[in-house]
């Protein structure tokens, strides 16, 4: 039997502010139990929901030296689909209204995390063969491997994997608050190692340190060794590509299923959905205010309201994408300029867009199963969870061809009668908007061809089983 921990800042069901959460909550579910113990430790945050804080099992608690005093370190856990989780509890750093804050802060706590995890696991009797790293805010777990925790018989030998969910966020501060807070010496403050343009980089500790290095998805690992995409650190993933692995995540098929899903509105399948995905379409519009008419051609986003979701090319063209035939549908928080957008084309065009500015699980499965097209024009999307969701409730992607984007839909042929969506190359507004009407023109004239592609995009496999396998394959190389 093998020992994978997997140390993280958050996983579903418990905290979740991105994709990672998912990846962290689902992938040690679906590993083989006959071959794998898999385990995770998180932090124990106060911001998580109180019936989940009270159903944790306290096991005990010691104290840790950390930045010169002596730091409490309580330890709980739960088993949950037959993975058992730990969490960490200190509620100096781990008591906030949300899992992150202020960047210093978030550093010294993330430091003091992957500290109290390592030391945590004697305690709890479990001594993996393998822990699993998720980001920056466990980039010095691999670090820590092979400086202070090498000498002791309990931790020697133990491999290390790092996976890079987005490489823009690195945790980086100057050099002697990083050095204070981790303990590490001198040695460990060169460009070869921690320091990043004059700073101390704590994702790039994982980059340098873990014995292998995955990212979400395969094109996203060619693109991060290449300078636009690189965020700095392309030099160095390309001076370990050997080492580096792209696996697409995958989603939970049992928790996004149309046929079973009780948060929409209407359950429909492959074989039904002709009939039956278009109730969906009625009650939304219906809930949302929007004139119910099943020959609107029913565009969707869900979506954080960012730069990086590609928001700067739909602004470019909102005129153009709510035509008269179009309804817009639009879920999601972020940047407060693009808040406003959508509120004012809302306002402008109250029967043909609909800004819901802010974030729903329930509602976000209704848009899934009820929009005819999902929009997602990114300029750079790791791998990317939304498209994959679509697919699943044949709601058809229009997307970007980046990173997870490019892996996962493949762009319709119509001289083969192939393809699951619609995909551009370049970052362009108008590349982007003649796909959209490329989109139209099929989903009106060519209902057939539409309906086809329904079905293909239905019945492609983006569960976790298949990355799983992927994963197993790493860990077997890795521990031998």
């Amino acid at each position: 039997m093998k020992k994978i921990l997997f140390v993280a800042s958050e996983a579903v069901p418990f905290i979740k502010t991105g994709g990672l959460a998912d990846v962290v909550g689902s992938l040690p579910k679906y590993l083989d139990k006959r071959y794998f113990d898999a385990r995770v430790i998180l932090p124990k945050y106060m911001c998580m929901k109180e019936e989940i804080r009270n159903s944790l099992e306290y096991i005990g608690d010691f104290y840790i030296d950390y930045a010169g005093t002596s730091k409490y370190v309580g330890v709980l856990k739960k088993e949950l689909d037959g993975v058992t989780f730990y969490f960490i509890d200190n509620e100096e750093y781990f008591s906030g209204p949300t899992p992150y804050g202020d960047w210093l802060y978030d550093i010294e706590k993330f430091i003091f995390f992957s500290q109290a995890a390592l030391c945590a696991l004697p305690f709890v009797d479990f001594r993996p063969d393998l822990i699993h790293c998720h980001d920056w805010q466990t980039g010095l777990v691999p670090v820590y491997l092979k400086d202070r925790f090498a000498g002791g018989e309990f931790f020697r030998g133990i491999k290390s994997v790092f996976t890079i969910h987005n490489l823009k966020f690195q945790g980086t501060w100057d050099v002697k608050t990083i050095k204070y807070f981790s303990g590490l010496s001198d040695y460990y403050f060169t460009p070869d190692k921690l320091e990043a343009f004059k700073d101390a980089n704590l994702l790039k500790g994982g980059l340098v340190y873990a014995d292998a290095i995955t990212t979400v998805s395969k094109t996203y690992a060619k693109e991060i060794q290449n300078p636009f995409y690189g965020e700095g650190m392309d030099g160095l993933l390309r001076a370990r590509d050997n080492d580096l692995r792209g696996i697409v995540n995958g989603i939970d098929y049992n928790e996004f299923d149309p046929e079973t899903d009780k948060l929409i509105y209407n359950n429909y399948n492959s074989k039904n959905f002709r009939k039956e995905k278009i109730k969906n379409k009625r009650a939304l519009q219906k809930d949302l205010g929007l004139p119910v008419d099943d020959r609107k051609f029913m565009l969707a986003m869900v979506s954080r309201l960012t730069d990086q979701k590609g928001l700067d090319l739909v602004e470019y063209m909102m005129d153009q994408i709510c035509d008269e035939n179009t309804q817009l549908v639009v879920l999601g928080t972020g940047d407060p300029k693009y808040e406003n957008m959508f509120r004012h084309y809302a306002w402008k065009y109250p029967d043909r867009v609909s800004a819901n500015i802010y974030y729903s699980e329930d509602m976000s499965h209704k848009i899934y199963a009820a929009a005819d097209a999902f929009l997602m024009p990114s300029l750079f999307e790791p791998c990317g969870l939304s498209q994959l969701m679509s697919l699943r409730y044949g709601t058809l992607p229009i997307v970007r061809e980046t990173g997870g984007l490019c892996d996962t839909v493949e762009s319709y042929n119509e001289f083969e009668s192939k393809g699951t969506g619609f995909s551009f190359a370049n970052y362009n507004a108008h590349e982007m908007m003649d796909r959209i009407n490329f989109a139209r023109h099929i989903y009106y004239d060519k209902k057939r061809e539409w309906n086809k592609m329904i079905d293909r995009a239905m019945a492609v496999d983006f569960s976790w089983k298949q990355s799983a396998l992927e994963y197993q394959a790493l860990y077997d190389w890795l521990i031998g």
